[in-house]
């Protein structure tokens, strides 16, 4: 089975005056930390929403330091378990981001392309279908 896996990361940033420019820096220094062993897991800024429906930034700052919220998503294939799959993506995300925490915030498990080929509206079981001897040879 394929799983989709989402981890959430607090990357620190330093020197900064603002939340979009925290942002912008941590998404910069993740991506470049990822690449290119990792190019494939997708950058997104996490946002929270208070009880109250108030939408909170992803950034905290102090002191011209800030703490940003990153949500990383990657594709895990050919896992037994969903908590393999889990595992799998903190370790291969994990060793590129020295010294940043990772807690996996959701794992989606794929519908796999083989099931959906299967069940064809016409009935014909869907895939592509080897034809026969006789039908390859042409009697001239």
């Amino acid at each position: 089975m394929d799983c989709r896996v989402v981890v959430e990361a607090a990357v620190p940033v330093y020197d900064v005056e603002n939340e979009d420019e925290a942002i912008r820096i941590a998404i910069a220094k993740t991506g470049e930390m990822l690449n290119p062993d990792l190019n494939y897991v997708e950058i997104n800024m996490r946002t929270w929403v208070t009880p109250g429906g108030e939408e909170l930034p992803p950034a905290f700052i102090a002191a011209d330091e800030a703490l940003v919220a990153l949500e990383l998503e990657m594709t895990v294939f050919n896992v037994e378990q969903e908590e393999h799959a889990s595992r799998i993506a903190r370790k291969e995300i994990g060793q590129r981001l020295e010294n940043v925490p990772l807690k996996v915030l959701s794992v989606e498990v794929l519908e796999e392309e083989e099931e959906e080929e299967e069940t064809q509206p016409d009935g014909s079981g869907g895939g592509d279908t080897i034809p026969d001897f006789d039908d390859l040879v042409k009697d001239d």
